[in-house]
């Protein structure tokens, strides 16, 4: 059974980018992240390193699990379920930052 998920900051309308203070190094198919912040590493695999590569534009969760849809094959809830516990635990360790919705005002 799935554990509940950690946070429930994140959604599928919620932006996502990563942080600016942060360096990578590609580890052929993986990817390890370094905090400068904190000094931590963080590593990814394949499928979490294209996800990274998606967060580098200002997206919505529902953007990125759409384009991981199209590209892998996975169910869309489980997809979804994990994505969304991956961002939240980017999150959790400084690499990520949720963005502010877009001002709709005129």
């Amino acid at each position: 059974m799935d554990t509940p998920l950690k946070s429930h900051q994140i959604d599928l309308n919620t932006r996502v980018k990563r942080i600016d203070q942060q360096q990578t190094a590609d580890l052929v198919g993986e990817l390890a992240i370094l905090n400068l912040k904190t000094g931590k590493y963080y590593g990814l695999d394949e499928v979490g390193t294209r996800i990274w590569a998606l967060l580098k534009e200002n997206r919505t969760v529902l953007e990125i699990r759409d384009a991981i849809l199209e590209e892998y094959t996975v169910e869309p809830a489980r997809c979804e379920l994990d994505l969304v516990r991956l961002l939240d635990d980017l999150k959790e360790h400084e690499l990520v930052e949720i963005c502010p919705a877009p001002d709709r005002s005129i």
